[in-house]
């Protein structure tokens, strides 16, 4: 629902252009007089009135995209809105600070004071944090589910106030793809909402085709693109959903930077071109670890034979470029610090989805409440950026180096 004095762009009848076209076309102003290329950045907090009639009449309106104060969106939200629901395949979508207000904003939507949801056993971290501190306070509960749980066991895990099955697939840091339909149905079943972190399947998972009624985005990730912005969106299989977290997100307070939401329309146009390339140079990266008698298992599930390599060519058209290696069970922690010191292209830092590569140690960050079916040794998560992979191969190369002259010293 774009403001009414502007269309869309990317009108209805257009909907069978390709995913490239529609990228460079959704989320854009389209008028009869002269314009430039982008939409214009806008900022505001207080929203002037030619009458209090007119103001009453647009407070009538409080799930429609029109200007009544900054808190609730002005046109740089609503064009990034509808362009993200596009990407999606969703009804509506809710714009928020960052990807973790996004997951907490939906689990505070569906779960409330008193319900309960399952959640992966392979969730991030800070998701697993809400829950057990202002989740919990707030008298929701969870339980955590194996990430490769079937039916009959998710099923025996369901009560009677069970309100939502949450998923992340593939799971932080160590990778598993879950069976988004078979949740679905459940969830279904029993009346409760699923809601997934669709960010490392953006543009290859279409969340809504395979059951889910709520999806969740870090903007911060491939769609800003570019490691400069935060932003957290949460697009709905439904309007009644969305009007649901559309009244939450507001209550909460919830508020997107629109300078964050203007770099993040920028950083769409390229997403198609950019996540090809991380595809490739991702599965390219991972290939040459596999191979690399240093590392016991490579977690990325676009590879042949990988953990849960079946369901992603299942669901998924595609991988971006994180996935996490264990390292064979005879080099300690010490040893792989010393690999990532020593790495020269890839930034020590969190987060991803930016042009640069990254690598982040992950084993203490792993937490668990039923055991990990993948090797024991040190894990370190990567993100493959934009870089040649021939010098990323180079420099993993040269870190594997020092992470075998390391352990040799020590022995």
């Amino acid at each position: 629902m774009t403001p009414a004095t502007e269309e869309s762009a990317l009108s209805n009848k257009d909907r069978n252009y390709r995913f490239g076209t529609r990228l460079v076309q959704m989320g854009r102003s389209q008028t009869d007089a002269q314009s430039f290329v982008n939409p214009p950045l806008e900022r505001g907090s207080s929203v002037l009135f030619p009458s209090v009639a007119a103001r009453d009449a647009v407070r009538e309106r409080p799930f429609d995209q029109v200007l009544t104060y900054g808190l609730k969106g002005g046109a740089t939200h609503f064009h990034l809105e509808d362009a993200i629901a596009e990407i999606e395949g969703g009804s509506r979508c809710q714009l928020v600070s960052t990807g973790l207000s996004a997951v907490t904003t939906a689990l505070f939507a569906f779960v409330r004071g008193g319900g309960h949801c399952l959640i992966p056993d392979s969730v991030y971290g800070p998701t697993r944090t809400f829950m057990a501190t202002i989740g919990s306070e707030c008298g929701m509960s969870a339980t955590y589910y194996p990430p490769a749980i079937d039916e009959a066991g998710l099923r025996g895990l369901v009560q009677d106030n069970t309100t939502v099955i949450y998923a992340e697939s593939p799971g932080s840091h160590t990778m598993e793809v879950q069976d988004v339909p078979m949740l679905a149905r459940v969830a279904g079943s029993v009346n409760a909402k699923l809601l997934m972190d669709n960010t490392w399947g953006l543009s290859f998972f279409r969340p809504f085709d395979h059951g889910v009624d709520c999806s969740i985005q870090a903007g911060t990730k491939y769609i800003g693109g570019h490691s400069d912005l935060l932003l957290g969106a949460i697009t709905t299989s439904s309007d009644d959903d969305w009007q649901r977290l559309r009244s939450t997100a507001v209550t909460l307070g919830q508020y997107a930077s629109p300078d964050d939401c203007w770099l993040a329309l920028r950083g769409l146009r390229t997403l198609r071109v950019r996540m090809a390339e991380h595809m490739r140079a991702g599965i390219e990266v991972a290939q040459f670890l596999r191979g690399r008698p240093e590392v016991a298992e490579v977690l990325h599930p676009a590879l042949p034979g990988a953990p849960g390599h079946a369901l992603w060519k299942r669901d998924f058209t595609g991988a971006c470029s994180l996935f996490s290696v264990s390292l064979a069970p005879d080099y300690d922690q010490a040893d792989m610090v010393a690999f990532i010191d020593a790495l020269q292209l890839f930034g020590i830092g969190a987060s991803w989805g930016g042009f640069e590569s990254l690598v982040l140690p992950t084993t203490g960050a792993i937490t668990r409440n039923h055991a990990r079916e993948h090797p024991a040794g040190p894990t370190f998560r990567l993100h493959v950026g934009l870089e040649d992979t021939g010098d990323l191969i180079a420099d993993l190369t040269a870190g594997l180096g020092v992470l075998n002259n390391h352990r040799a010293r020590r022995a």
